[in-house]
C-alpha cells in the first residue's frame, strides 16, 4: 500500500464506494461493442460459464490522449492477427480481444469479448471460467488513478453480484500464471479493494 500516493485519500474512496455498494450493485456505465464499432468475432470462440474474475494490466504505457474506441479497435486488430510479441514469440490470431472488460486510464469501461466466451492468453494457464478484466497501464512503473480504481470497484461489485462470484474467486493474473501482471502497484491495492466488496 506504500506505493499509493495518498493512502488516506484511497481509504476514504473505499469507504465511500463501499457505502454506495451496500445496496444491489448496478451495472456500471460502459462503452458497448457497438459504440466502439467492434468487428464481429472470428470463428472458434469457446463458450464457458463465468465463475471467477482475473485482473490484468495492459503492460503498456497509459495513453491519455487516445480515445477509448481507438484503443479497443487497435486491441482487436492486434488480437485477430498473427502477431510477434515483445519476447519474440508469435501469438496466433485470436477470435476477438482477449479480455471481457477494459478500463481506460480515465475510468471509462468498454465491453470486450462476449462474457460467455473463454478469453485468450499468452501465459500458461487455462482461462476457462474466468472473466478477464484489464486496466490500461504498466503498473510495474505507473500507478492506477482514482477514476480507474473506482471503475474497477464498480465493475467487480456488479460482476460479483450478477454472476454469484465469491470474493475468494477474484484474483490477479499472477495468481494463476508466471507473470508480473497486473504489476506491483496495482497488485498492492487489490486485497483492500476485493475485501471491500463483501
Amino acid at each position: 500500500m506504500s506505493n499509493f500516493p495518498n493512502r488516506l485519500a484511497f481509504a476514504g474512496l473505499l469507504i465511500a464506494m463501499s457505502l454506495s455498494f451496500a445496496s444491489a450493485a448496478d451495472k456500471p456505465a460502459m462503452m458497448t461493442r457497438s459504440d466502439w464499432q467492434a468487428k464481429p468475432a472470428l470463428p472458434r470462440l469457446i463458450k464457458h460459464k463465468p465463475m471467477a474474475i482475473l485482473i490484468h494490466h495492459t503492460a503498456t504505457k497509459i495513453k491519455p490522449n487516445t480515445l477509448l474506441a481507438a484503443k479497443m479497435k487497435g486491441l482487436q486488430r492486434f488480437s485477430q492477427a498473427k502477431e510477434k510479441l515483445a519476447d519474440g514469440r508469435t501469438k496466433p490470431a485470436w477470435p476477438d480481444v482477449p479480455y471481457h472488460f477494459y478500463i481506460a486510464a480515465d475510468g471509462k469501461i468498454a465491453e470486450g469479448r462476449d462474457i460467455n466466451a473463454v478469453g485468450d492468453t499468452n501465459t500458461g494457464y487455462n482461462p476457462m471460467g474466468y472473466i478477464q478484466v484489464v486496466l490500461e497501464g504498466n503498473f510495474e512503473t505507473e500507478t492506477p488513478g482514482t477514476a480507474q480504481l473506482s471503475a474497477l470497484t464498480s465493475l467487480l461489485a456488479w460482476l460479483k453480484q450478477d454472476y454469484s462470484i465469491s470474493t475468494a474467486d477474484i484474483g490477479s493474473h499472477d495468481s494463476v500464471a508466471q507473470t508480473a501482471c497486473p504489476g506491483k502497484h496495482l497488485k498492492a491495492l487489490l486485497p483492500e479493494i476485493i475485501a471491500g466488496l463483501k
